[in-house]
């Protein structure tokens, strides 16, 4: 089953972030041979950002997104939330990538269950 998960609050300030990738964390623990595809739009692209630094016992989401990475999870940051926030392809989590509002077209199509957070 494809899952599409579309993150577009900020990684810090609110849950729904954090709470967007433990749903996500958790569809590619339970349901066997799920595909997650974790789609970061506005605010959210600053999840990705690399070498984030986070206080002992606060949640991190760079390393939930690396968690979802290491599982064969997919993780693409929209290109133009990136450029409107400075945010360059060199200083992302290693295999996330920079995408396209014609690629979450396509991925919003061939998906089984859409989830926006």
């Amino acid at each position: 089953m494809k899952f599409l998960v579309i993150l577009n609050d900020a990684p810090y300030g609110t849950e729904r972030t954090y709470n967007g990738l433990r749903l996500a964390a958790n569809l590619l623990s339970k349901i066997e041979g799920a595909h997650i595809t974790v789609f970061l739009m506005g605010d959210a692209v600053g999840s990705a950002k690399a070498e984030q630094r986070t206080p002992n016992g606060y949640y991190n989401v760079e390393r939930m997104l690396k968690g979802l990475l290491g599982r064969k999870g997919e993780v693409l940051l929209c290109g133009t939330c990136m450029d409107a926030r400075g945010i360059t392809e060199t200083e992302i989590v290693a295999g996330s990538r920079r995408s396209t509002l014609d690629e979450l077209t396509e991925k919003t199509a061939s998906a089984d269950k859409v989830l926006v957070f």
